[in-house]
């Protein structure tokens, strides 16, 4: 892609960035080739202006792949595949997809506007942004926030500094830690524990391997199970049942709910409540002492 001067000045950039480019182009050794233009700027320190250029006219069809690769910055507009170690210091910004097969490390933030799939660990110490599917053969680890377009599949455990905003559903085989909200337009599955520091809510079911705890409400749209307990801060609200063999427990002054989208004569079957003990807190749903079969 070729970048002319009306072209760029019609996004209306800073007046120090258009200064910047306009410059640059006037070299005798530049271009204004799309992906020139962002080498030059992330090589001169402008990694800000960088990304502003590829938010702005988006991703292409390039594709770059690499051995390795160890960089301070680094914004690619097309998709990128490393086969070995992937290290950058600062940001790491790529408009299409990134494929990292011996896992990545990221110490700012990471956006990628498509897929990013990692055959190791992803370690992120800002923000991680992907416009499709994240997959992970390690664990994940970011220090900010998440957001995701698509899937995400961890093979260990999650953990995120921030909140997690998910399109599509989660699996992660280990525990998931989220400090901020949690809010999933699918399902979650979680193989060891899961810990919220506020509100969860998830659209469809959840399924934990050992215990849930929510910093504030904790919410889905289909069934909440979780083997070793249920505690939120705020009220827990469940579309169908609610099931675990031990403590179910909503914060002070809160209900907790079962069956909110089930017709009341199909209780019973569709909106059981199981616990070690039952709640004191339960408004809604059909109470059963007995664990499911």
């Amino acid at each position: 892609m070729e970048l002319t001067k009306n072209f760029v000045k019609a996004k209306r950039p800073c007046a120090d960035g258009l200064r910047w480019y306009l410059r640059h182009r006037q070299r005798p050794d530049s271009s204004s080739d799309y992906q020139a233009l962002l080498d030059a700027l992330v090589q001169q320190g402008r990694v800000d202006d960088a990304c502003w250029l590829l938010a702005q006219f988006g991703p292409t069809d390039a594709e770059l792949q690499l051995e390795g690769l160890e960089a301070e910055a680094l914004v690619f507009a097309g998709s990128l595949r490393v086969r070995g170690p992937l290290r950058v210091a600062g940001r790491l910004h790529c408009g299409a997809s990134l494929q990292a097969d011996a896992g990545l490390q990221v110490g700012g933030d990471l956006q990628v506007g498509a897929a990013l799939r990692s055959g190791a660990a992803i370690v992120c110490g800002a923000s991680l942004t992907a416009g499709g599917d994240i997959r992970a053969d390690w664990g994940v680890a970011v220090a900010g926030s998440l957001q995701g377009g698509g899937e995400l599949r961890a093979g260990w455990d999650l953990e995120l500094g921030g909140a997690l905003q998910l399109a599509g559903p989660l699996r992660t085989g280990g525990a998931l830690s989220v400090a901020g909200r949690l809010d999933c337009e699918r399902g979650l599955w979680v193989g060891g524990e899961l810990s919220c520091g506020a509100d969860l809510r998830v659209a469809q079911g959840v399924e934990v391997g050992q215990a849930l705890h929510g910093g504030g409400h904790v919410q889905a749209g289909w069934g909440i199970r979780a083997r070793e307990g249920i505690w939120a801060r705020g009220a827990i609200k469940a579309g169908e049942s609610l099931l675990t063999e031990g403590p179910l427990e909503a914060g002070a002054g809160y209900g907790i709910y079962a069956g909110l989208d089930v017709r009341t004569e199909a209780w019973p079957s569709s909106a059981r409540v199981h616990a070690c003990t039952r709640p004191a807190a339960l408004r809604s749903g059909f109470w059963s002492p007995e664990a499911e079969p």
